[in-house]
């Protein structure tokens, strides 16, 4: 029957058992976000990185709401969102009060 190898462990002045801290963890990189990026794609920013972004898809132009997620340094669009239609968007804005309403009857 093989040895078990652990090596004892070493008291520390903490009770956690989160195991060992990275005393200097590496910088984080990331992405720049602005509120409103190159001219083909006017972007803002709702929240960290949900963003609405205007695009032209198939000849197509499309109000982007979505989440976006870091690879490499870059944003990319995630599956978390919607693409409207500019008629669907401006139903959505006409809604505006009427949804503003509800939820401050419902908070």
């Amino acid at each position: 029957m093989p040895k078990n190898k652990k090596q004892k462990k070493e008291s520390s002045s903490s009770d956690s058992d989160d195991g060992p801290v990275d005393r200097n963890p590496p910088p984080e990189k990331k992405a720049k976000i602005s509120s409103k990026t190159d001219d083909k794609e006017p972007t803002w920013v709702l929240q960290g990185k949900k963003l609405v972004k205007v695009r032209e898809f198939k000849g197509k132009v499309y109000v982007d709401i979505r989440e976006f997620y870091e690879k490499n340094g870059e944003l990319l669009p995630g599956k978390k969102g919607i693409s409207l239609q500019p008629d669907q968007w401006r139903k959505l804005l006409s809604l505006g009060d009427e949804i503003n309403e509800t939820i401050s009857s419902m908070c």
